[in-house]
């Protein structure tokens, strides 16, 4: 029996090192791999992984320079921001499970295992730059323009 269009399949593993991004994604999002098949799909979930949220914002008003400046901050660990649904551009296609689709936020990704997660989380608010700082356990989704 042949898969539909959107059907479900293969989540697509996380390129969580900012030096080694998944191709197809815009700079500002966290990227994984898509699928090969060659068949249409509405949208593709990453696997589930952990995010510490640095901050969240008004829709729309996270910007590159706040991403790059806290990307400095964690050199091994993908900074991004959602841009879904921002500026009309059918390129920002990328969006985020387990969040309010109310807001923005800007987020450092922490892994795949909470125990690795949490530490993150902890040199975080050591640091006291990001009050507020919070896990959370998401999937990135590719939604097809």
């Amino acid at each position: 029996m042949a898969l539909a269009v959107g059907a479900a399949h293969a989540q697509g593993k996380v390129c969580g090192d900012p030096a080694r991004a998944c191709a197809g994604f815009q700079e500002n999002d966290l990227s994984f791999s898509l699928p090969k098949d060659g068949k249409a799909h509405d949208e593709t979930r990453s696997a589930p992984f952990f995010a510490v949220i640095l901050r969240t914002a008004e829709r729309c008003s996270i910007k590159e320079a706040e991403q790059k400046e806290a990307q400095a901050l964690f050199p091994r660990n993908k900074v991004f921001y959602v841009r879904f649904e921002c500026d009309d551009n059918v390129e920002n296609n990328v969006s985020y499970t387990n969040v309010n689709k109310k807001f923005a936020f800007l987020a450092v990704y922490a892994g795949e295992e909470r125990a690795a997660a949490e530490q993150l989380l902890a040199k975080v608010k050591a640091s006291g730059r990001f009050p507020g700082a919070n896990l959370r356990r998401m999937q990135a989704v590719f939604n097809s323009p």
